[in-house]
């Protein structure tokens, strides 16, 4: 079966524009500090631009639970991100106040979780995983570093790959890792901004594997 497809860290109505035309199943706003960073006026509004069908995924690290469950409470979003240290607990609030999907992201190489600890998130309500690359200055993903393959873990629930995803790697690492869904931001910019033509160009890729 054919990964779905997210394209991460939209900013401007042109990226709206791109992904309109590209047809991926997910975007994604990002409410952490970022260079990618939206605010939730900026991301209502380019949201409200978004074509029937595709949904819209609130990154948070470590945010305010109330921040969340506003956002999607207005419809700003309609999934929910958690890439933070977010404990199950704090996914338990959050599914106990919202009817939607949450992602619990893990920083491979940084965060090496017991099995036992994977099955309480998918205990407390998650929905999905997301494998990131680890960082070594402390930051949450968004690098543009992929990580080993093999260090993904056996875990409950099915999971996005994320990290370092670009034209060139995207089929290798669709039928190496066949994860539910492919999760891509820098591999779709030129100068730091989304660009229209590489984001046509993974997507293609990605269902021609």
């Amino acid at each position: 079966m054919k990964p779905k497809i997210k394209i991460c860290g939209l900013t401007r109505e042109c990226d709206i524009d791109y992904v309109n035309e590209a047809g991926p199943e997910y975007i994604g706003f990002v409410f952490a500090d970022s260079r990618r960073q939206i605010d939730e006026t900026g991301a209502a509004h380019l949201k409200s631009r978004v074509k029937s069908g595709v949904s819209a995924v609130g990154v948070f690290v470590n945010a305010p639970t109330e921040q969340i469950i506003r956002l999607m409470q207005n419809g700003t979003i309609d999934i929910v991100q958690l890439h933070g240290q977010e404990p199950p607990t704090y996914v338990e609030e959050i599914k106990r106040r919202i009817i939607g999907p949450v992602i619990k992201a893990v920083r491979i190489g940084e965060e090496e979780y017991p099995s036992a600890l994977y099955e309480e998130y998918a205990n407390s309500g998650a929905d999905y995983f997301l494998f990131d690359s680890g960082t070594t200055g402390g930051g949450y993903g968004g690098t543009g570093v992929a990580f080993d393959w093999n260090r993904i873990p056996k875990t409950p629930l099915p999971y996005f790959l994320a990290g370092g995803l670009h034209a060139e790697n995207i089929g290798e690492a669709v039928s190496y890792a066949k994860p539910y869904a492919v999760d891509i931001s820098s591999g779709v910019e030129k100068d730091g901004v989304k660009n229209r033509d590489k984001i046509l160009e993974i997507i293609r890729r990605i269902r021609d594997v």
